[in-house]
């Protein structure tokens, strides 16, 4: 009765929210296989008999057992999509389960992104054009609300132009500034490196 409660449930709450929404019941005593009704199961690429991960989206967690509920936790993808996690647990005599949704938002964080720019007052720039101390972050993300959508949906395009915006703000200033753009925005050294040949030459 239980188990077909929580498949009714993750099926109803996927229908309501849409093929972002994955909703996964979990058997708890079976971390190794313990997805037993999965809905959406594109959102972080898993299916019926795959085992526990943490929101999805990292690799098994051994001996995992944890009877904590876990509300709207924030997850990424490897490929840089955003997921709003959260976990609820039921438990009886001879069993527990867990009810998982996995939203992934990142297409809303894109339009966040948008009204975030039609509502600014530059106070951004002007804190970035009257301070020469920012850190290499506080660069990343100015240039990052410039272009105005998640790295996750970046073209080629705009790699290249937020490269030329970080190259331009002084980023490639800081010690080991190349590899951590190149890990923020899932390209390779060697690509940030060439494009930065090419602007020497230019």
């Amino acid at each position: 009765m239980a188990f077909d409660f929580l498949t009714r449930l993750a099926g109803g709450l996927a229908q309501i929210f849409g093929s972002s929404c994955e909703t996964v019941v979990h058997d708890m005593n079976n971390p190794k296989a313990s997805i037993l009704y999965i809905c959406n199961g594109e959102v972080t690429k898993r299916k019926v008999g795959d085992s526990i991960t943490v929101a999805g989206i990292k690799g098994v967690v051994n001996d995992y057992n944890e009877r904590e509920d876990h509300i709207n936790l924030l997850g990424k993808t490897s490929d840089g999509r955003l997921i709003k996690n959260s976990t609820f647990h039921l438990e009886g005599d001879d069993f527990h389960y867990a009810i998982t949704i996995n939203f992934d938002f990142t297409h809303l964080s894109l339009a966040k992104s948008a009204l975030a720019e039609l509502t600014s007052v530059g106070q951004i720039i002007a804190d970035a054009s009257n301070s020469s101390g920012n850190l290499l972050q506080d660069i990343f993300d100015e240039c990052l609300n410039s272009i105005g959508k998640p790295v996750a949906m970046f073209t080629k395009e705009d790699r290249l132009r937020m490269i030329a915006m970080l190259l331009d703000r002084g980023a490639f200033k800081f010690s080991k500034s190349v590899a951590i753009v190149a890990e923020k925005l899932n390209i390779s050294r060697y690509t940030i490196y060439k494009y930065l040949r090419k602007r020497e030459l230019s």
